[in-house]
């Protein structure tokens, strides 16, 4: 099984922004975490802060592994044109928000990208990535 894990904007800078909000785990360490955890699992990772890169990034592996595990960070709330991407491919897409985005502020409230997506994790953490693996497992 292949799964691809895509990370937006600002969320390199995990285990250092915001702890109060995003906790203090760095992705690196979590990540490595998941993959030894999941070592049958071939999981690829990318993660940028531009969106045109995030958008190749979601067509390049679109048609080519079971499960992509995204998390658009603040494009979630602005970005058409990733959701179009996701509309446009053929493999599942889990949004995953380590925050609760609908408990914030309002515009956060708007996702781009829910509505085509499999399924939304949010407000569980980091863990939230790990439930949305095992989704694609089962």
């Amino acid at each position: 099984m292949k799964i691809a894990i895509i990370n937006g904007p600002n969320l390199n800078l995990l285990g250092q922004r915001e702890v109060d909000i995003y906790g203090g785990e760095s992705f690196d360490d979590y990540l490595k975490m998941l993959k030894d955890r999941y070592a049958h699992i071939d999981m690829s990772y990318f993660q940028s802060n531009v969106e045109g890169e995030l958008i190749n990034e979601i067509q390049r592996v679109g048609f080519s592994v079971d499960g992509i595990i995204f998390n658009p960070g603040g494009y979630t709330h602005t970005s058409v044109a990733i959701g179009d991407a996701i509309a446009a491919i053929t493999t599942p897409v889990i949004e995953v928000h380590i925050s609760n985005i609908f408990g914030r502020e309002e515009f956060r409230k708007l996702s781009h990208v829910s509505g085509k997506a499999k399924g939304v994790i949010s407000g569980l953490g980091l863990k939230g990535y790990q439930l949305a693996l095992e989704s694609f497992i089962k």
